[in-house]
């Protein structure tokens, strides 16, 4: 074994769908000079095996993040998490009352996640939970960055978020395919085109909170070696 390798910075990226919210990762753990491993959970198999396709050195499995989440939570450096977001948004809300989609209770595996990561996680490991400004005021306080909110056991810096501009049908996946700079007509699942390229957090963003959080982690290490140095 080579003493010298650096130890895996470990990643859990749950939701995953096509990656949206990782797609700078390597990008930020290049320039720290870090050994990222990531392990992506998808539970729509298409979803997976792009995001695979995608990302060809993570570790892609095919099952329910809620539960994989309760299963591992302890292996990993940092959690990403981007519950699924309709039942909480203002657009639902509003279709929903007016007779287009049928009403719902909204989905709490979102809240659920949040109090399991603040009181069980350790406080080595940071995290994110991500999801759509609520139609109602959301049940645990988030901090609000463009038109999402994070959960989070850290700051997480106020950043200038790329705007598009929605239109309806073929139109709008092209401005979202350019946005993201991913081509999601390659996607052949049971979902609609539109809605996965709507799933994806802004890659920006992604970069930014993942900047934070490393930061973070690599200062409490310096701050940790140098103690341990002077003893």
């Amino acid at each position: 074994m080579n003493t010298t390798e650096k130890k895996a910075f470990k990643v859990l990226n749950l939701y995953a769908c096509l990656g949206g919210n990782r797609y700078k990762w390597d990008e930020v753990a290049e320039e720290a000079g870090i050994n990222m491993e990531v392990t992506a959970v998808e539970l729509d198999p298409e979803a997976a095996r792009l995001y695979k396709e995608r990302f060809q050195n993570d570790i892609v499995i095919v099952a329910d993040a809620h539960q994989y989440l309760l299963d591992h939570y302890k292996e990993f450096d940092f959690i990403w998490s981007s519950p699924p977001c309709p039942s909480h948004s203002r657009a639902r809300y509003w279709s929903s009352k007016g007779g287009k989609y049928a009403v719902e209770y909204p989905d709490l595996m979102l809240y659920q996640e949040v109090l399991f990561l603040q009181h069980f996680t350790s406080e080595n490991t940071k995290w994110v939970v991500e999801n759509v400004i609520p139609y109602y005021e959301p049940l645990i306080q988030a901090q609000e960055r463009g038109r999402h909110l994070y959960w989070s056991n850290f700051i997480i810096p106020k950043f200038e978020c790329r705007k598009i501009q929605m239109c309806q049908g073929s139109g709008e996946v092209d401005r979202l395919c350019n946005f993201h700079d991913y081509d999601f007509r390659q996607y052949k699942g049971e979902q609609p085109t539109l809605k996965m390229a709507r799933n994806l957090v802004d890659y920006e963003a992604g970069r930014t909170i993942f900047e934070t959080a490393l930061g973070i982690i690599r200062k409490k290490d310096i701050r940790q070696t140098s103690i341990f140095d002077e003893l």
